[in-house]
């Protein structure tokens, strides 16, 4: 029986930073490709222009990507920026060593994207200084302790605030899920997918933690059961 009143505290496969190996790109790749499928990369995009308003195009706008996995969120913002005339300079931090060698190799036409290999509970990370921070289905993979220090130091660090896209955790969800990857033949997309939901929010969790931020925020549900939260400093 599924259960979705209370997070789980169940560990994903790719919470094992040590992953590695050509099987383990292809589901980063596919990771993306599921990400584009359910509108997860138009969250980020719209997020960011919302950030930017009335920002001048002239000055750099330094964005970080936590949890960048291949960098495509990045890429797909560093087209945008030459679209909109923005001087992006984009960032991907993943603590994974070849999730960062892997997201170099895919990015070398892209000259104002960039990857570190940072775990973000490191002092190395808390020395960053950044204008936006991306926190695309990442904050699901902690428990609230760490979501709330974790948005509490970003916050402080972000110029014009942060972007969360992350999963509502519903049953329907659960089962939608469960039936497109029926033909995956990836068992980390599978359970971590899967997974994934049952760590994922429903609003009043977000709205708790905006309380707890002292935030100005926006939350507004989106297809297919996302939330796009944005904390504007």
């Amino acid at each position: 029986m599924i259960q979705t009143k209370h997070r789980s505290t169940q560990l994903e496969i790719m919470d094992d930073f040590s992953l590695s190996g050509q099987g383990f790109r292809k589901d980063l790749d596919m990771l993306s490709l599921i990400n584009k499928w359910l509108g997860g990369n138009q969250i980020t995009r719209n997020g960011v222009l919302h950030l930017l308003k009335g920002e001048s195009k002239g000055k750099v706008i330094r964005i970080v990507d936590l949890g960048c996995g291949n960098g495509d969120m990045l890429r797909r913002l560093s087209v945008m920026g030459e679209t909109y005339g923005y001087n992006f300079e984009l960032i991907g931090l993943d603590a994974n060593l070849d999730t960062i060698i892997y997201a170099r190799e895919l990015s070398k036409e892209y000259e104002n994207v960039r990857f570190m290999q940072i775990n973000v509970f490191s002092t190395e990370f808390q020395d960053l200084d950044y204008d936006i921070a991306l926190l695309t289905l990442f904050l699901h993979h902690f428990n609230d302790q760490q979501i709330l220090e974790k948005l509490k130091q970003v916050k402080e660090k972000s110029r014009l605030g942060l972007i969360i896209n992350d999963l509502h955790r519903h049953k329907l969800a659960y089962m939608l899920f469960n039936l497109l990857t029926l033909f995956v033949g990836s068992k980390m997309i599978r359970n971590d997918g899967l997974v994934s939901i049952l760590k994922g929010f429903k609003r009043k969790e977000l709205e708790q933690y905006a309380r707890q931020t002292s935030s100005r925020s926006r939350i507004q549900w989106k297809w297919a059961f996302r939330y796009q939260w944005i904390l504007e400093n």
